[in-house]
């Protein structure tokens, strides 16, 4: 199977940064794509940015030109930087990765999350 694990939360001020990883290892075949997620209480999982293998990226509204995602295949990992950041950015960060094992077809695997806090 497909384990992830992420790194780089924490408490942070408005308009500070932060830098997330997030690392897959195990019995990997493929990964088509990786990116972030977050959940703020009381509010529905949604998806902050993602990349594919071919570089394509996308990025939720409410974190273009603040927020760039970025992927190491080599390493099978993914960052997410994070500046100018906000309250409203307040959530857990989960990473997420469609990927293929070797011995399981595409299935989509996910972090433990991570908190990330903005505030003063």
């Amino acid at each position: 199977q497909v384990q992830l694990v992420e790194s780089g939360g924490g408490l942070v001020q408005p308009g500070g940064s932060l830098r997330l990883s997030c690392a897959a290892s195990g019995s990997i075949f493929s990964i088509n794509a990786m990116g972030w997620y977050r959940q703020a209480p009381g509010k529905q999982r949604e998806l902050v940015a993602a990349v594919t293998s071919a570089g394509n990226t996308n990025y939720a509204d409410s974190v273009k030109g603040r927020f760039t995602i970025s992927r190491d295949n080599a390493k099978n990992t993914v960052y997410l930087q994070m500046n100018s950041l906000k309250p409203e950015d307040t959530a857990v960060y989960y990473c997420n990765a469609a990927a293929s094992s070797v011995t399981y077809r595409e299935s989509h695997y996910w972090g433990q999350g991570t908190q990330v806090t903005v505030s003063s």
